[in-house]
This record gives structure tokens, C-alpha cells and sequence, in this order.
């Protein structure tokens, strides 16, 4: 096995939900903002990024959050950096919203005959291919199936650099998206909350070996 091919499964050997951080420790600016930059890059569906990601640090903050959120109490106790990520509600990701129009025209700088025909493709794939459209639940879950590919290269980036992590889906939803909007972190007419991970350094090695089904049992050849 060649070099490269052992440093990513090195990584995601690594790479574990960790339950008990270092608070002593903290990750780098350099290494966090190379994380960032990977939630950044990350692909979503026509490429409509319909995500936005809060970089959690305030003491007082989590302090309120905790006890809404008990999967997430072991990283807000003690991992260097916590984050939520945020999905776009119908409001925002229907084919015809302002915000679509936005990222065809002012980010991905397409003409208006090639936004038009990208708008009647997405029109096609939500009320056709998908059927997105049927309900705000379903296209609030669509967008925040894009979130988890952001979540997926946060994870591997930071294991790449030697970083901790944990994924997090342990919170009540509701709770969550009231105190965010709250706190002024959130507009529920345009977002809401998705999924939530910590970074930092490991307080304690993991307490098992990694467990996963043999590779033949999860994929199909043909």
C-alpha cells in the first residue's frame, strides 16, 4: 500500500467519537481554520451550499445550551471548539427563492439563460425526482442531508491533523432552534438546526477497539 493510501487509513483509524476531551488543550487557529476551509470546499447538491455553521465559544453560551443538548455535554464541558451546523429551511431552498437566485447569479455567476435552465432542472428534481416539496420536513431533511457531507470533512480534516472530534445528534430539536434564535445566533424562518460536532484533544485513549460489519457484508458488487 502505497504512502497516501495509509495516511487516510491511518486517519480514519484514528479518527473515534470522542467522549472525554483535554480542556487544557486547544486546537490551533491554523489547524481549526484549515477545518473551516474543508466545511468550505464541501459539495452539496447543484451546489446551493444551503448550510451555515456557528463556531460555538462563549462560556456562558454553552453554559445554556448543555442542558438541551445531552450529547453534546462531554464537548461543551471540554472540547476546544464546538460547532453547529445549520440547514436551510423550504423558505430558502424551493426553486424559485431569492436565496437560489442568489447563488446562481451572485456566487456562481451563471448567465440568466443558464440560471434559468438550472432553476426548471431543480424545479424538476424537487417536485418530480425527490417530491421536496410535499412538506417543510422535506426539504428541511433534504438540505440537511448536504449538512452531514460538511460534517463528514470536518471530521476527516481534523483527523488528518491529529484532532479529536464528535459527532453529535443528542439534543431536542425544537429546544435547540428556540435558543439559538434566542440568542441571536438563528433566523427560524430561514434555518434550522442540523447537527452538531466538538474538536479537541482526547483526555483518555478509547475504551474499545473499532467495531465495523465485514466489508463484504456492506457492499455489493455486480
Amino acid at each position: 500500500m502505497n504512502t497516501m493510501n495509509q495516511t487516510i487509513l491511518n486517519a480514519f483509524n484514528f479518527r473515534y467519537a470522542c467522549k472525554q476531551f483535554d480542556p487544557k488543550k486547544s486546537v490551533s487557529k491554523e489547524d481549526f481554520d484549515t477545518i473551516l476551509e474543508a466545511a468550505h470546499l464541501s459539495p452539496s447538491s447543484f451546489g446551493f451550499e444551503p448550510w451555515k455553521i456557528i463556531v460555538l465559544q462563549d462560556a456562558e453560551t454553552k453554559k445554556k445550551l448543555y442542558s438541551i443538548a445531552w450529547g453534546a455535554q462531554n464537548s461543551l464541558k471540554g472540547a476546544s471548539h464546538f460547532v453547529i451546523i445549520l440547514a436551510r429551511k423550504k423558505f430558502d431552498t424551493i426553486y424559485n427563492s431569492n436565496y437560489i437566485t442568489h447563488i446562481m447569479k451572485d456566487i456562481q455567476h451563471m448567465p440568466n439563460n443558464v440560471a434559468s435552465d438550472r432553476r426548471e432542472k431543480f424545479k424538476r428534481f424537487q417536485q418530480v425526482d425527490f417530491n421536496l416539496l410535499e412538506s417543510e420536513r422535506a426539504a428541511f431533511d433534504w438540505a440537511s442531508k448536504q449538512t452531514y457531507i460538511v460534517l463528514a470533512n470536518m471530521l476527516t480534516a481534523a483527523a488528518l491533523l491529529g484532532i479529536d472530534s464528535c459527532p453529535i445528534e443528542g439534543f431536542n430539536r425544537e429546544s435547540v432552534d428556540r435558543f439559538l434564535a434566542d440568542e441571536g445566533l438563528m433566523d427560524e424562518k430561514h434555518f434550522g438546526v442540523s447537527v452538531m460536532a466538538g474538536f479537541g484533544y482526547r483526555g483518555e485513549a478509547p475504551h474499545r477497539e473499532k467495531t465495523r460489519q465485514p466489508l463484504s457484508d456492506v457492499v455489493i458488487w455486480k
